[in-house]
């Protein structure tokens, strides 16, 4: 080993978080205040944390296969093509 060791052009690497979450990304997120306010008052009244009930709800939304609402210009291609096949 050398005594001494020159760092002047060294690099520095990726840092590691000392316990990273498993399957869990931090983020930079931004909602509005009505938004955060309303968690933040669910999460105290139910003894969790606000992110945990955002990461809930997130989760419910992406995991639940809710048809998607049928919308003007849907409904009026479908008359469209039933009035030209009649």
């Amino acid at each position: 080993m050398k005594a001494e060791y020159d760092f002047s052009n060294a690099k520095r690497g990726g840092v590691r978080p000392v316990h990273p979450a498993k399957g869990k990304t931090r983020i930079t997120l931004y909602l509005d205040d009505a938004v955060l306010e309303a968690f933040r008052l669910q999460a105290q009244d139910q003894g969790l944390g606000y992110q945990t009930l955002i990461n809930e709800a997130l989760r419910g939304k992406i995991l639940t296969k809710q048809p998607k609402p049928v919308t003007v210009a849907d409904l009026r291609r479908v008359l469209r093509e039933e009035l030209n096949a009649a």
